[in-house]
């Protein structure tokens, strides 16, 4: 992830500068009253800018998979919110307190890896990740990571993104069929799982040993293509998942 963090005052560039050391490869920018002390914050990795820190937004926006902004928390939502454009496509925004104690994620959490970007600065700083995201909170399943990890694909409407996840999240019976693929998706889930696999998620080896009409939602890992008997059944509430031939 290419990476900036935003620092408006002469604190948040010290702060600023703990994040570019333990994140290798991140952009430090700055107001220019600031640069020396950015310069010897972030050496090589420091970027004056005049002006109001709502200019930079566009240019970061369209430079950066993320951005890592030690700027209160409304403040940030204001400035970004113009620049908007969807959830498949913004990129990654983590909010820093400036004593560095909590790393709030606001925008993209799951796709744009905003919230597992709050947990490594988390653990960079010895701060405390503030993740919203109910899958997050709750350490249940976040079905549009799913095999993020491993190279899988996923194949569903945002409807169904948003149906099966309320299914998830609401302990609802939800069937994981698992045709093809590695086993190990739940360990090295994204943003990480240590807790058993959630007592709602019925999990079977095969599409035809289900009846989707008994399930609120069908995750199906597989290669093959859907059968015509049960693509209506599964319509509105079911999300395939493609795991490529070594995955």
């Amino acid at each position: 992830m290419k990476l900036a963090v935003v620092a408006i005052t002469r604190h948040g560039v010290a702060l600023a500068g703990r994040i570019v050391a333990a994140l290798p490869g991140t952009q430090l920018f700055a107001p220019e009253k600031f640069a020396a002390e950015a310069a010897a914050a972030a050496p090589g990795a420091a970027h004056g800018y005049a002006g109001k820190v709502g200019d930079q937004v566009p240019a970061l926006f369209a430079a950066f998979d993320g951005l890592v902004a030690i700027v209160s928390l409304g403040a940030v939502v204001r400035l970004i919110a113009p620049h908007l454009r969807g959830k498949e496509i913004d990129p990654a925004v983590v909010v820093i307190d400036e004593a560095g104690q909590f790393a709030i994620p606001v925008l993209s959490g799951h796709l744009g890896g905003a919230n597992a970007l709050a947990g490594h600065l988390a653990t960079a700083l010895g701060a405390t990740p503030v993740l919203t995201t109910a899958s997050d909170a709750r350490q249940t399943l976040a079905v549009d990571l799913l095999g993020r990890e491993l190279g899988w694909t996923f194949e569903a409407t945002h409807a169904e993104i948003v149906r099966v996840s309320a299914a998830v999240v609401n302990d609802e019976p939800v069937a994981l069929v698992q045709e093809a693929g590695s086993a190990d998706w739940w360990t090295r889930h994204a943003n990480g799982r240590c807790l058993p696999l959630p007592a709602n998620l019925h999990c079977y080896s095969r599409l035809e040993e289900i009846d989707p009409e008994r399930f609120a939602a069908v995750l199906w890992i597989s290669r093959r293509e859907l059968p015509a008997a049960y693509a209506a059944r599964l319509a509105g509430k079911r999300i395939i998942y493609r795991p490529d031939a070594k995955a």
